[in-house]
């Protein structure tokens, strides 16, 4: 099941494809939750194969972020996959991905660099250069696998609708999939930062979704204005909390909304224990 070389994982694709399978990719970094288990399953049932890519891309992380310490479950990653019905899993090293020695940096790396309209807000604001990493490694896991669909999460709303708008402006014939957030039952978005949290941190993290689920509701009552839904929010927050957005735009195109409508998606980004949690929701 586990493959690290490019070339390998390109023969059991062309056979497949040889056979007339479909192909569904499910790009992740590992640490594997049932936020992932949601996307396999979408995969597995959507199409005849199904490649579960697992690398920590180290182009995706700013200097101070968390690429040394970031969770990797390798062992428990590859017996969920089994389990849920995955056909291969690609787990190269940073050296098969961008060669020996990987200078990373764009001075020596081509990148894909997304459009500054869709990258200039957000978490983009915060990790500069985040979204031409996301883009390059998705990039080269499409050209390697060359799937038919490619399923993401809504939780990273701002990757899912950047890396929309790659596939469309480049031509890539591949059809990228949406699964809805997964949340624990106390509502808290699963994400594999979120082993960070001590506990007192996991209880202070569920005022996202409770500002989110208080906007909608507020929504619902005739409230459209965004500042005045931006107002409501702050109830939820006291000292343990560091805001660093929370934003209304369009579903689509990630233009800022001043007045709320149907087409409108909400996301919130706040450090607690100094783990930076995203989410966001549909506001109907």
């Amino acid at each position: 099941m586990l493959e690290k070389k490019i070339i390998e994982v390109r023969k059991r694709v062309s056979q497949w494809k040889k056979d007339g399978l479909s192909i569904g990719l499910v790009p992740t970094m590992g640490a594997l939750h049932e936020g992932h288990l949601s996307l396999i399953k979408k995969s597995v049932e959507t199409c005849d194969k199904t490649i579960v890519s697992i690398f920590v891309n180290p182009i995706q992380f700013g200097p101070s972020e968390d690429l040394e310490k970031y969770p990797k479950t390798i062992d428990a990653d590859l017996e969920l996959c089994k389990n849920a019905g995955v056909d291969l899993v690609f787990s190269p090293s940073p050296s098969e991905m961008y060669g020996e020695g990987h200078i990373l940096s764009n001075d020596f790396l081509t990148y894909v660099v997304p459009p500054y309209f869709y990258t200039d807000k957000l978490c983009a604001k915060s990790r500069i250069g985040h979204f031409d990493g996301v883009c390059t490694v998705v990039m080269k896991l499409f050209n390697i696998v060359q799937p038919d669909y490619a399923v993401f999460g809504q939780k990273d709303a701002q990757q899912l609708i950047v890396i929309k708008k790659m596939v469309k402006d480049l031509d890539i014939p591949i059809e990228i999939i949406s699964c809805p957030i997964v949340r624990d039952k106390n509502g808290l978005a699963l994400s594999s930062r979120n082993q960070y949290l001590s506990e007192d941190g996991k209880k202070y993290s569920l005022a996202l979704n409770k500002i989110l689920v208080n906007i909608k509701a507020c929504y619902k009552k005739g409230i459209t204005d965004t500042k005045s839904l931006v107002e409501t929010a702050l109830v939820f927050l006291n000292n343990h909390h560091e805001l660093e957005y929370l934003e209304f735009v369009d579903k689509n195109t990630l233009e800022n909304k001043t007045v709320a409508d149907g087409d409108t998606l909400v996301l919130i980004a706040v450090r607690v224990d100094n783990v930076r949690l995203i989410d966001n929701c549909f506001i109907i």
